[in-house]
């Protein structure tokens, strides 16, 4: 039956190879366990019942995506997408309710975009170097955040003390920090050992690198094992409590087309990696059941969205399963209900301190900055945009600044060079909301 429906055969795959290549693909991905709720708790989520709501959404979708688009993709909350959600978002609204409020709407919007067949036009109309810019803009973010968790990176006691006095006065903005901080220590530790890792190309080295300076916490005193039941029903204290009402503002467009592109960005590319891994790609370089698996990723987002664990999205971690056999929606199936069973672990996840997840996160951003070396700088009225984009993202800490900037300075040097015609429509349509956005806030 098995064979039937996910078509083993026809994939040269069997069984076997599926489950291991799921196993191989949550060992790789299981650090969004960790990693998500570390984010969100920013935005005022419980650890525990974002922890529960992670591993809730990434079973659910990824079981959908592989029943429906029957491809090794996995999906799960996405890093990146999560960090605008818990930074920006939430910062503009005042809530997580209405932040994951966009992200509903967002899916939706999203999925109507696919069924009309405009998704694939709005990705056409941004530059391929400005799209690889937002992802290494947002790696840059999210190691920020790791190394700010970390305590890596501070606000120097002068500059508190110096705008108290003066608020209008320039100061550094950051400093260092100390490693006679013993979570400072740990954290720095942590991220040597996920580079060693990464270097040996063993699976799950964010994953292990977690679970050691957890560890190590626990012997230092750092942290503390749970005084009750180490499994028990997952709390999903936030699914339902998304404010859909606070997307509906001349406000939110701006913070909308962002998590949209970001959204856009994260599952094409992620979706035409793992496809040609797996080989997948016909002879027109299409990836098979394509529109099933946008609907799917677009759906996905407003599930996150409903669960209180922000946008869902295609994980390009399956490339690990990829690369021990997988190569059906079996996969898939397979790589949720591991996460499903996840969600019953979820009181441990109190035990992970910031200094475990740090590292992780500044991995993350390493693995995300990996884009950069596709951009050609040898172009500057794109490279220059580019560029914008990756510099604004961290040093504005906003996401939604960085990506519109680069659009704005790619749309004005194509107006002044006279090649205002070569610029897609659709691209001046976003950079004027982004103009108006940026004027009023």
């Amino acid at each position: 039956m098995l064979g039937t429906v996910f078509e083993l055969d026809a994939r040269k795959s069997t069984v076997a190879r599926e489950l291991r290549g799921a196993a191989a693909t949550f060992l790789t991905m299981a650090y969004v366990l960790f990693a998500n709720p570390g984010i969100l708790q920013a935005a005022g989520i419980p650890f525990e019942s974002a922890m529960a709501a992670t591993a809730v959404v990434a079973g659910i979708c990824s079981i959908a995506m592989g029943l429906a688009a029957n491809v090794p993709i996995a999906m799960a909350p996405g890093m990146g997408l999560n960090a605008f959600v818990a930074y920006q978002i939430t910062s503009h609204t005042g809530s997580w309710q209405a932040a994951m409020g966009f992200v509903v709407v967002e899916g939706l919007i999203i999925f109507l975009l696919v069924v009309a067949g405009l998704r694939e036009a709005v990705m056409h109309a941004i530059p391929a170097d400005l799209r690889r810019a937002v992802g290494a803009g947002i790696g840059l973010f999210i190691a920020l955040i790791g190394a700010v968790n970390a305590r890596l990176v501070v606000v120097p006691t002068s500059t508190l003390i110096g705008l108290q006095q003066d608020p209008s006065a320039t100061l550094p903005p950051v400093g260092p920090g100390v490693l006679a901080q013993p979570d400072t220590l740990l954290a720095v530790c942590g991220l040597v050992l996920i580079g060693v890792l990464l270097a040996r190309r063993t699976p799950g080295a964010l994953l292990y690198g977690i679970f050691a300076v957890t560890l190590a916490a626990l012997a230092i005193g750092l942290t503390h094992l749970p005084d009750g039941a180490w499994i028990g029903i997952p709390r999903l204290d936030t699914f339902g409590q998304a404010d859909v009402t606070a997307a509906f503002s001349l406000a939110a467009v701006p913070l909308l087309l962002s998590l949209m592109m970001v959204d856009f960005f994260d599952t094409l590319g992620s979706a035409t990696a793992v496809a040609e891994e797996a080989q997948l790609i016909d002879a027109q370089g299409r990836i098979p059941r394509l529109r099933r698996l946008l609907a799917i990723d677009a759906l996905s987002a407003s599930v996150g969205g409903l669960f209180g664990a922000s946008s869902a999205t295609a994980y390009v971690e399956s490339a690990a399963g990829v690369a021990e056999g997988a190569r059906t929606g079996l996969h898939s199936v397979a790589v949720g209900v591991l996460f499903l069973l996840a969600a019953f672990c979820a009181p441990v996840a109190a035990v992970v301190p910031p200094a475990a997840t740090a590292p992780a996160l500044m991995a993350v951003g390493f693995m995300m900055m990996l884009t950069v070396t596709r951009i050609d700088f040898r172009q500057p009225e794109t490279a220059l945009p580019a560029f914008v984009t990756i510099l604004m993202v961290p040093l504005t800490y906003s996401i939604a600044h960085g990506i519109g900037y680069g659009l704005l300075t790619y749309a004005a040097i194509a107006v002044l060079r006279g090649r205002a015609r070569d610029v897609h429509p659709l691209l001046y349509l976003i950079a004027a909301a982004f103009a108006v956005y940026f004027w009023r806030y």
